[in-house]
């Protein structure tokens, strides 16, 4: 049958019933606020401002920007659904995605958006109110006659635009704590903070620096590589090239805990810690998508977890990415993975090194190991060394019943090592796991016997010196052991 064989039947959505559809797309504030600075930043935007009334009776919130502005029929353009093909060829800045960003990112979080905005001082405005959507079920806006009545309307320049919310039923309910908005919008300027860190750091974005501000107050970039600490290991970057485009890899391995502040190890371990920050962060015209995940090609582990991946891409492999309508989440292409699942492989041994260096180096240095390791094939455990100069003097001191009870006691310690409770502890903080340090007095006595039992095999004062600095629990108190070490000596000096 031929086209003009048949007939045709338009069937428009109704309105409002697509338009509440649309307010569930799974937007929280912060991923609202980041889709509506994408469009800023998209304008050539380096001032955003971020304003809430948190306390009013009819509490509201503005983005307001400095970029380029729009004309009137701009405006109605941008204000209509879908206005942009997510097939359309984009500039390379463009953060959009589906056209949808601006309208679903504030449907998603009030009933009520305007949108004011200024191009060579010409003013336009434009108003989306969903209660009037669902009385006349017709996609209809609304232009108000007094703009200087608009909150926040005043602050605009000659060029630039304002975006404001009311209506925040998502946010603000009949009976809510107000508190609980202000808690919201702090926990969105750290995501802010984070999702665009490289445009707030201002080496990268094509406006130069950016500056973003909430309430006033200047929102910091928060680089979730710690790239400019010197401890920070930069591994060989790739360049992978799909459909013409080039898909940049670089790799990197966060500081041993050892080598960071307290405070810094807990910032740069984020609120969901390292083993769960570790893998890769895409990134899309330097806007953070998705982080922390290794796209299914490999387990989150406590040994990898210092492995970060920054993965830039361009707009123009969203579809091949499969980037979502909130710039939320993506997958890699099929040919893509098979290429950063050898980068997993290749990536994981500088996090594994990093992490294990310290302890592997003290094993092998420590002439007087207290525990010693053990592997038989796959099987790996830890027992006390008898051997060491303190337990062998002591054992040499016991009678025949005396020494197979202190046989027994060795055996049940190293039967009941609390692996599994070491190993959550140690997961989960292990900058906080620590041996038991003794006091001052105990530690004294345990200098002193150690390197009296030392002498008396027959080791030099030297011999005995680096045997006992290569130790614990000498070594991490070796200014306090050097002490008694040097009093000893001189002892030992006099008596001769």
């Amino acid at each position: 049958m031929g086209r003009h064989d048949r007939s045709e039947t338009e069937i428009p959505p109704r309105a409002s019933a697509v338009v509440e559809s649309l307010r569930d797309l799974g937007y929280s504030l912060e991923t609202a606020l980041a889709d509506v600075i994408d469009n800023s930043l998209a304008a050539g935007a380096n001032k955003i401002e971020l304003v809430a009334e948190t306390h009013e009776e009819d509490p509201a919130i503005g983005i307001l920007d400095n970029g380029t502005g729009m004309t009137e029929a701009e405006l109605l353009e941008a204000m209509r659904p879908g206005s942009k093909s997510p097939l359309e060829e984009r500039t390379a800045e463009d953060l959009g995605r589906f056209g949808l960003g601006l309208k679903t990112a504030s449907f998603s979080q009030c009933r009520r958006f305007t949108v004011v905005t200024s191009k060579a001082g010409v003013l336009s405005c434009a108003v989306w109110d969903l209660d009037v959507v669902a009385k006349r079920d017709k996609w209809v806006i609304e232009h108000p006659n007094r703009v200087d009545e608009i909150r926040w309307a005043d602050r605009l320049t000659d060029n630039g635009t304002l975006v404001v919310w009311e209506k925040l039923d998502r946010l603000v309910g009949p009976s809510s704590d107000r508190g609980d908005l202000v808690r919201q919008l702090a926990r969105a300027a750290r995501h802010i903070e984070f999702v665009f860190h490289r445009f707030l750091s201002g080496r990268e974005a094509p406006q130069g620096s950016v500056k973003v501000f909430l309430n006033g107050g200047a929102l910091e970039a928060f680089d979730p590589f710690h790239s400019h600490h010197p401890a920070t290991q930069h591994h060989q970057e790739e360049i992978l090239k799909l459909d013409g485009q080039q898909i940049r890899i670089r790799p990197m391995t966060l500081p041993h805990h050892n080598k960071v502040s307290r405070a810094d190890w807990e910032k740069y371990g984020q609120s969901e810690g390292y083993v769960k920050s570790q893998g890769f962060y895409l990134y899309r015209n330097l806007r953070l998508i998705v982080h922390g995940t290794w796209f299914g090609l490999a387990r989150q582990q406590e040994l990898t977890k210092l492995s970060r991946v920054c993965i830039d891409i361009p707009n123009s492999l969203d579809v091949q990415w499969k980037i979502d309508v909130k710039k939320a989440s993506a997958q890699p292409p099929p040919v893509v993975r098979k290429r950063l699942r050898k980068i997993i492989e290749r990536i994981g041994v500088p996090s594994r090194r990093t992490y294990t260096r310290r302890g592997t180096r003290l094993a092998e240095d420590s002439q007087m190991p207290v525990w010693q390791r053990i592997q038989d094939k796959n099987r790996i455990s830890y027992s006390l060394n008898t051997g060491h100069p303190l337990l062998a003097a002591f054992n040499a001191r016991l009678g025949q019943e005396s020494e197979d009870e202190f046989k027994k006691i060795v055996s049940l310690i190293n039967s009941t090592l609390p692996v599994e409770s070491l190993y959550a502890d140690v997961s989960a903080s292990p900058e906080s796991v620590e041996p038991e340090s003794p006091d001052a007095e105990t530690f004294k006595g345990i200098v002193e016997a150690v390197w009296c039992t030392l002498r008396e095999s027959g080791l030099s004062s030297a011999k005995v010196t680096a045997y006992m600095r290569s130790a614990d629990p000498f070594r991490t108190r070796w200014d306090d052991a050097e002490k008694v070490v040097q009093l000893l000596e001189a002892e030992s000096r006099a008596a001769q």
